[in-house]
């Protein structure tokens, strides 16, 4: 293995030299860890591609130490423009991602840790995926990072085009940073949980560049538990409010209607909120709204995952389980947004596109739970959504 060049560190007053490794596995970095001074047990991490010509410097003001792995993004980009909104966006979803991961790590056995991949895109930029599969606590648990840049073919531009955003031209320069996650609990009592926040930018043929923010977190419950329900709705509403007080009840109506798989009319799941197009009062406020939203992801499921993790479960809950699940593989593939946007996007990352997927689910012909069963009573609320607080 050819050695990386010697890497130049300045820091204010460096006491200790704490660890030095090399090439570890997962994310093929070099970690030099120290303790500063007057400053208790900072940690500073660089990361370089091995056998790289261009070592890169750390630069103190920027820490990248407990992200996953190292941004899509050069270094010297996300330091030189820290205050461009694609730097913000990328910086917000890397943490974001390294944050709900550890809390997922945390409920799990102690042996299963996350697989990160982190994959480029010859077209322009890349991602991060990281992925639980057949957990104790996880069937599977993707939290899938993408920091993309290129051309909108035809295809992607009439997607837009579908949600309201009339865009001038056929082929299209684009930016997309983005996290999504998609959770599958091996316990038919723990719900499975979706979020994705993003940010695009588009430049049309006259030059205009128009950007906007979307996103949301909604429930899908195997078992209703009103309880959790109300939990989970009350950590996004304290999310919103700071910012509208209209927002939780316009967001969460917009969830509702989304998340309709119109060939069952029943909703995915038990709703959050949603929404889409976001561009108002100003682009700094839109990144604030977005911050808070994903800020709320950890208290809204974590304490759900922990609650139920344990509990005993029957084969006939188990069946329902994944039955359910072929449902939200079914509204996934054919009216899901993202997975179409992805789809028709030059270098789609198939795996991180059908990260969402379960492992396992089921599909029973003129499958009708019996009246009066707890199965029925979920079934009710997906088909008339209500308010739960």
């Amino acid at each position: 293995m050819k050695w990386i060049q010697p890497i130049a560190v300045t820091y204010r007053t460096i006491r200790t030299l704490s660890t030095l490794v090399t090439c570890h596995a997962r994310n093929r970095r070099i970690l030099i860890r120290f303790a500063g001074f007057g400053l208790g047990a900072a940690t500073l991490t660089t990361a370089v591609a091995a056998g790289s010509n261009n070592a890169n410097v750390i630069n103190p003001s920027f820490d990248a130490s407990n992200f996953m792995a190292e941004p899509i993004t050069p270094r010297e980009t996300l330091v030189n423009d820290k205050d461009d909104m694609r730097v913000k966006m990328e910086l917000l979803i890397m943490k974001t991602q390294a944050e709900f991961c550890r809390a997922l790590e945390n409920e799990e056995d102690p042996n299963t840790k996350f697989k990160v991949d982190r994959w480029t895109r010859k077209e322009g930029g890349g991602g991060v995926t990281c992925v639980i599969q057949n957990g104790k606590t996880f069937e599977k648990a993707g939290v899938n990072v993408s920091v993309v840049h290129g051309t909108l073919p035809v295809d992607a531009v009439r997607q837009m085009k579908a949600r309201g955003k009339y865009l001038v031209g056929n082929e299209l320069p684009f930016f997309a940073a983005g996290i999504s996650s998609v959770i599958h609990p091996t316990n038919p009592h723990v719900p499975t949980v979706h979020f994705n926040y993003r940010y695009f930018e588009v430049t049309q043929e006259n030059g205009e560049k128009m950007w906007w923010f979307g996103g949301g977190t909604d429930l899908t419950p195997y078992y209703l538990v009103e309880e959790d329900v109300k939990h989970f709705h009350s950590a996004l509403k304290a999310a919103c409010d700071p910012h509208d007080s209209g927002y939780y009840s316009k967001f969460k109506k917009w969830c509702d209607d989304y998340f309709l798989v119109s060939h069952r009319n029943e909703r995915r799941g038990v709703g959050g909120i949603f929404f889409d197009d976001f561009e108002k009062p100003s682009k700094e406020e839109c990144f604030r709204f977005v911050k808070s939203c994903t800020e709320s992801v950890i208290p809204s499921y974590v304490p759900l995952v922990n609650k139920h993790k344990n509990e005993a479960y029957t084969n006939v809950e188990r069946d329902w389980q994944l039955l359910r699940r072929g449902r939200y593989v079914e509204f996934n593939l054919i009216y899901d947004r993202g997975t179409k946007f992805g789809l028709h996007t030059p270098g789609a990352r198939i795996e991180s596109i059908l990260m969402s997927l379960p492992v396992h689910a089921k599909w029973e012909y003129m499958h009708s739970p019996p009246a009066g069963s707890p199965e029925a009573k979920l079934t009710e609320v997906l088909k008339n959504p209500k308010d739960w607080i």
